[in-house]
């Protein structure tokens, strides 16, 4: 088997459906049978000689202890987020199982209602080694666009950090503070999740790139993003956990915000919205976490 997805959630499926275009033998496995086109069992598409990794951030560790054995794969993960037992990168956890040399990240604005509708796209792919990364961009069909970038911490904390942000936009759209308070929300989340990423040795320029700015631009804009939908019900005062409950998948913002919070009272860096993020994801109330962002009294932007 030269190419299979691991991962059935929407975002999954869409890229299934999107490789199927240039490999129409690719295919798509998940923990539970689905009937989807070139379903296989899960040993069988682990044997592939290019994976697609589409699962949940924090149950990808456990995944790969249990099913994973390292054969020379090419591994393409396409999850975002942060690992919250102990505040660890998506690198961190591959790296334990495939060498660097094996890995690539795939980010950028993309959702997957308009991937699976063959939209056009464009994403970025990001290796140290650049020759897996030209690997992978030979899998996508040719109305997804691809980069090439070597800053994985880069685009890891964008794809990770703009969720958080998306969450802090839907609060704000939900109380109607309007399209410059959303605008500056965003500006200022984008400046803090590079001041994040480069505390950690990511690049500038990837924050001003697809996986940065770009991606946050989208998912911090459009009920489309589950982490905004998130947002928007906390900031109509409804209870975190029935929110969770009715999304019906994985708002990776969520826990996302809180590891964000432990590294960053670890390393000492300032991170005032993902931290107002995480106290009304614990219950407060979203205006008193406004007035808490408009009372501070830092008044240089850089």
């Amino acid at each position: 088997m030269r190419l299979a997805v691991i991962g059935a959630g929407k975002w999954g499926v869409a890229l299934h459906n999107a490789l199927r275009q240039v490999d129409k033998d690719a295919a798509i496995t998940s923990r539970k049978p689905k009937n989807l086109v070139n379903f296989t069992d899960v040993q069988s598409a682990v044997g592939a000689e290019m994976i697609v990794m589409a699962l949940s951030t924090q149950s990808t560790e456990s995944w790969l202890k249990e099913h994973f054995r390292f054969n020379d794969q090419a591994v393409l993960v396409c999850s975002k987020g942060i690992e919250t037992s102990g505040g660890r990168f998506l690198n961190e956890i591959y790296e334990q199982f495939v060498p660097k040399s094996n890995l690539a990240f795939l980010s950028g604005p993309g959702f997957a209602a308009e991937v699976i509708q063959n939209l056009p796209t464009a994403l970025t792919i990001a290796a140290e080694d650049e020759r897996i990364a030209a690997r992978f961009m030979g899998c996508f069909p040719k109305w997804i666009k691809t980069y090439r970038i070597n800053d994985v911490i880069g685009v890891e904390v964008a794809g990770a950090y703009k969720n958080v942000i998306a969450i802090a936009a839907g609060v704000c759209d939900a109380l109607s503070l309007g399209s410059n308070a959303r605008a500056a929300l965003i500006t200022r989340g984008l400046a803090e999740m590079t001041r994040f990423g480069i505390k950690f040795g990511a690049k500038l320029e990837t924050f001003l790139g697809l996986s940065g700015v770009g991606d946050l631009a989208l998912t911090a804009t459009s009920a489309l993003s589950r982490n905004y939908r998130v947002g928007q019900a906390l900031g109509n005062n409804e209870p975190l956990n029935a929110t969770l409950e009715r999304l019906g998948e994985v708002a990776e913002g969520v826990p996302t915000a809180r590891a964000i919070v432990m590294l960053s009272e670890k390393n000492k860096l300032y991170t005032p919205i993902a931290k107002e993020v995480v106290a009304v994801l614990d219950g407060k109330e979203p205006l008193k976490s406004l007035q808490t962002l408009l009372e501070r009294t830092n008044e240089k932007e850089f």
